[in-house]
C-alpha cells in the first residue's frame, strides 16, 4: 500500500503502469521488473541507459532509485532519487505487482 501512495507521489507525474499504456516523460513501467533497462519501445531512450543494460530487479531497482545519475550517468532521468530504505522497498514492492 504504502509503494503504490510513494508512486502517486513521486512518479505518477511521468511514467504509466498499465499493461498497454502510453508512455508518458518517462517510459511505463508495466511489466519492469525482469526486464532489461533500456529495451522498451520508449523512444526517449539515452544511450547510457542502454549501454548499462541490466536487468531490472530488487537490487538494480533500489541502486537506481537511490541516486538514477549515479547509477547511470547520462540518464535523463530528472529524479533526485529516494533516500529512505524502507520508501524503495515499497516502490519496489509496487512495481512488482505491475505484471
Amino acid at each position: 500500500v504504502n509503494g503504490k501512495k510513494l508512486f502517486m507521489k513521486l512518479c505518477i507525474s511521468c511514467h504509466t503502469t498499465g499493461k498497454g499504456e502510453k508512455h508518458k516523460i518517462g517510459p511505463n513501467l508495466f511489466g519492469i521488473v525482469g526486464k532489461t533497462c533500456g529495451t522498451s519501445e520508449f523512444k526517449y531512450h539515452t544511450e547510457a541507459i542502454k549501454q548499462k543494460a541490466i536487468v531490472w530487479n530488487e537490487e538494480t531497482l533500489n541502486d537506481y532509485l537511490e541516486d538514477p545519475k549515479k547509477f547511470i550517468p547520462g540518464t535523463s532521468m530528472a529524479f533526485y532519487g529516494v533516500k529512505k530504505t524502507e520508501d524503495r522497498k515499497d516502490l519496489i514492492a509496487f512495481l512488482n505487482t505491475l505484471k
